[in-house]
């Protein structure tokens, strides 16, 4: 009956694959105050461990005991038919849960994959002194003080303040459009589906964030937002955002309040400039040849006076970037390096104007 090799394991006191224990992690992180949560829907992958029933459960929360299996059976029965099971009681630290109450009903939501469950929680907040446990409760304070049920993922200490003031400026935007007294916690709700998400939604389809290693797409938002919307600074590059993020915030969420989200705009560009080139004669025909196998390159031209060959390229970059750094490695790393060019010049084109020539058959 009971054929499952891990099973038969757990019978000798293995203790392999063991959930975390609650009373080692609580203990590193020196968590006491408890703050209650509520209940609510928690993802199943973030319960790690047991309250004190380490030894009675694998690293799955399958029991350890032919009773146990028996009482998981029943319950992966009732789950698979539908049957709405009390919710289950957690203990948080940061972002991992340990089980008070339904190891069984964890167990048997895996087995099932599901991906979240319903919950009784009760938070225990770390006091140990660390950059991560001090944007912790940073993230988790904005959170609940803005009363929004998603936490925003900051990687800088005393950032927070920043999405406080657009909160505080689209409170008194909203009183002023709608002649009431609109809540901080009522602004934080329409900021967060009407400004943050939209803006971090196109970050995000952009993949902006895979250019800035360490940094989340919210680290982006409030990069791109505070320059955007708090930072009256005129910029020497970039400028192609402001077609796409107006530099007033409000102005932002009526344009993309106009638009549906598959409709949302990506945050990159092009930009066209033309290398100069000056080689060694007898390597001018290999170096067209690799020039001409790099995708960018759209045009190539050898001719005949101070410069020998002249090349068009197009590169996209994000909106957030320099021109100047993103042409320079360009050059840098494709041209510059080949054998037989003996220098480079660059040149942006600042007004550009095209002619239709209209196509003419022969004879016509």
């Amino acid at each position: 009956m009971f054929s499952r090799p891990d099973f038969l394991n757990t019978l000798s006191g293995s203790n392999k694959n063991a959930p975390r224990r609650f009373d080692e992690v609580r203990e590193a992180e020196q968590a006491s105050e408890t703050v209650d949560r509520g209940s609510g829907q928690v993802p199943v992958a973030g319960i790690v461990g047991t309250v004190g029933r380490y030894r009675d459960f694998d690293g799955k929360f399958r029991a350890r005991n032919r009773g146990g299996e028996a009482r998981f059976q029943k319950i992966l029965a009732a789950m698979q038919s539908g049957v709405q099971l009390p919710p289950v009681s957690l203990y948080q630290i940061k972002d991992d849960f340990f089980i008070l109450d339904g190891h069984h009903r964890v167990a048997a939501a895996r087995e099932l994959g599901r991906d979240i469950i319903s919950a009784r929680i009760v938070e225990l907040l770390p006091a140990k002194q660390t950059l991560e446990n001090q944007l912790y409760l940073e993230k988790i304070n904005f959170r609940d003080q803005a009363g929004l049920l998603k936490s925003i993922n900051l990687t800088e200490l005393d950032q927070y303040h920043h999405l406080e003031l657009q909160i505080r400026e689209h409170q008194a935007w909203l009183s002023e459009q709608d002649n009431t007294d609109t809540t901080y916690q009522q602004a934080a709700s329409d900021w967060y589906q009407t400004i943050y998400q939209p803006l971090v939604t196109i970050i995000g389809a952009s993949k902006l964030a895979a250019a800035f290693p360490g940094r989340s797409d919210d680290d982006l938002y409030l990069y791109i937002s505070t320059h955007q919307w708090n930072d009256s600074r005129s910029r020497q590059y970039g400028i192609g955002i402001d077609k796409l993020i107006p530099r007033d915030m409000e102005a932002f969420r009526k344009k993309m309040a106009e638009i549906k989200k598959n409709e949302y705009p990506d945050m990159k560009q092009e930009i066209t400039f033309f290398i100069l080139l000056n080689v060694d004669g007898r390597q001018e025909r290999k170096i067209i040849d690799r020039l001409m196998q790099l995708e960018p390159v759209r045009e190539l031209h050898s001719v005949h006076g101070a410069i020998d060959i002249i090349v068009k390229v197009m590169l996209q970059r994000e909106l957030i970037s320099s021109d100047a750094e993103l042409i320079s490695q360009f050059t840098h790393g494709n041209v510059r390096t080949l054998k037989g060019v003996l220098s480079t010049q660059t040149l942006i084109p600042g007004l550009s104007r095209f002619k239709e020539v209209p196509y003419c058959l022969p004879g016509k």
